[in-house]
């Protein structure tokens, strides 16, 4: 068993819960949602379909039943990952975003020309008929309860909520589904969405079939050609997940698993692996040369994802080269520990978001994260069925690159789960959500877990920084300022922002005990949302 301490030096904001099965996740009731299927005799891919299905309603800041998602899962003997995030419908190519906008750099943020076709519910199928125990149906029971009868709007998820009104409530179906009677449900208020409650029951019921060959499909070409969209009906019907084989790198004796692009797990594996040719565990934790080695790691890995990676079969470098050790044995040679730097990429050779983790009694743990992208995505409402879609599209570029939008084509995508096993065995599953902050928040938290022997809660909780550009980082406000002046004097740019939601991510952590006397986790959840680890 890994050695944690259970003291820091900053204050503790919550405790890690202990329990055999475990539930961790960004909002309470869908932590329960989860809990039920374990109890019911489900294991813990049942728990997390029941608990990213119920996040759909429950926390609709963040994802919608249009989401895309990516998983990893531990059957008990090995690792699998799973790839549901959505491609471009056929009609999507250069020519038709520059007949429609004009030349530029990007695609629309919000609206139908931003939607790819969304994975989620596909994800949520596959992984049930792979590894799920109980009937799919008996899955969406929560999250329909939540959606028909209604529950009561928390309150990091309002604040967002009523943050997100003055862009979207012009887009087609967002104020009929989200703003009952024209205004912001209140925090603690009673908010229902009948329309999901439907569609739930139709996907439950046809094992996601109605969504993408059905009667929901059908709604969505609808509303699509009504308001603007190119999305088709053979879009949807040819649409299928992929199960991928992750990759990794040996950070601190333990192996640490992502991945594969089109998604940035890889920039977190870059990080840490230059963080192991550097010797980060010489350091204290909270050092300003500790924090400043990570900091310039991962300037140095983000300079190579975003000029090299987007859909694994458009890259121009293979993702084995840019892991590859001798190749970050040189960049990490780069890193001045005397001063910060602007890095460039360097030359391999060529060859809004929830996150979830559960974890059974069997030993079978699932890291699990879906996303809408930009807080509510799109915008838009598909009102018939309540299908809040993604914004996933807008990750595409109109330039030449890896991430050029072609039809049927992967966009680059932010969300990343992870996953830690050590001489075989499954050790952690872990995620941290927030758009480029993901790969920050892995760095930031595996070290103090895996180099430190800092608690998952206790690594949650410590303040976070986040790169914005150049020698520009962004801080938390709970920082110490002895730290803070230190990473100044270092030459980082230094800026201090008291909204941590927005800025610095919010993490879910399940570590396997590893006691074969009595199995069982230790789980934590980040106090950034509104979220609950929950066992028993």
């Amino acid at each position: 068993m890994h050695s944690f301490s259970f003291s820091t030096t900053y204050p503790s904001i919550r405790q890690p819960v202990f329990a055999r099965n475990v539930v961790a996740t960004s909002q309470p009731l869908a932590a329960q949602a989860g809990l039920r299927m374990l109890q019911a005799g489900g294991n813990a891919v049942d728990a997390a379909i029941a608990t990213a299905a119920a996040l759909t309603v429950v926390e609709p800041v963040s994802n919608g039943l249009g989401s895309d998602a990516f998983c990893l899962i531990w059957d008990g003997r090995r690792l699998h990952g799973l790839n549901a995030s959505g491609c471009a419908p056929e009609a999507w190519t250069p020519e038709y975003f520059e007949h429609k906008y004009g030349a530029g750099p990007r695609l629309p943020k919000r609206g139908w020309d931003s939607v790819t076709v969304p994975g989620a519910v596909a994800g949520w199928a596959a992984l049930s008929q792979r590894f799920g125990r109980l009937p799919f149906a008996d899955l969406m029971q929560p999250a329909i309860g939540y959606a028909r009868d209604g529950f009561a709007v928390s309150v990091i998820a309002q604040k967002r909520w009523a943050g997100s009104i003055a862009e979207l409530n012009a887009q087609p179906g967002f104020a009929e589904a989200f703003m009952p009677g024209g205004c912001v449900p209140q925090a603690g208020q009673t908010w229902r969405f009948p329309a999901a409650a439907r569609a739930l029951q139709a996907i439950g019921a046809s094992r996601g079939e109605a969504f993408y060959r059905g009667e929901i499909a059908g709604a969505l070409v609808r509303h699509a050609a009504a308001n603007g969209g190119a999305m088709s009906r053979a879009d949807l019907e040819s649409y299928r997940p992929d199960w991928v084989e992750p990759i990794c790198r040996v950070f601190q004796g333990h192996v640490v698993h992502e991945l594969p692009p089109n998604g940035q797990g890889v920039a977190a594996l870059m990080a840490i692996s230059i963080l192991e040719h550097r010797g980060i565990e010489r350091f204290a934790p909270d050092s300003p040369i500790a924090q400043h080695l990570q900091i310039e790691a991962m300037k140095l890995a983000f300079a190579d994802v975003y000029r090299y990676v987007g859909s694994e079969q458009a890259m121009q470098v293979r993702t084995s080269d840019l892991i590859d050790d001798d190749y970050l044995r040189k960049r990490a040679e780069l890193i001045d520990e005397r001063r910060a730097q602007d890095f460039g990429p360097g030359n391999p050779a060529r060859g809004g978001t929830v996150y979830l983790a559960t974890g059974d009694a069997d030993g079978m743990m699932v890291s699990f994260i879906q996303s809408n992208f930009m807080g509510f995505g799109s915008g838009v409402v598909e009102p018939e069925w309540g299908i809040s879609l993604q914004n996933r599209g807008h990750a595409f570029s109109l330039q030449p690159g890896p991430n050029i939008v072609a039809p049927g084509k992967r966009p680059f995508h932010t969300i990343i789960p992870g996953f830690v096993t050590k001489g075989g065995r499954a050790a952690m599953a872990f995620g941290v959500m927030g758009a480029n902050m993901q790969p920050q928040g892995h760095v930031q938290t595996l070290a103090r877990i895996l180099a430190w022997g800092q608690n998952p809660q206790a690594a949650c909780d410590a303040p976070r920084w986040r790169i914005v550009d150049g020698l520009n980082v962004e801080v938390e406000a709970t920082m110490s300022p002895e730290l803070v002046q230190g990473l100044a004097g270092l030459g980082h740019r230094i800026k201090i922002v008291a909204d941590s939601y927005q800025d610095f991510g919010s993490g879910q952590f399940i570590w396997n005990l590893g006691d074969p006397r009595a199995r069982g986790y230790i789980a934590a959840s980040d106090w950034r949302r509104d979220g609950q680890a929950a066992g028993y």
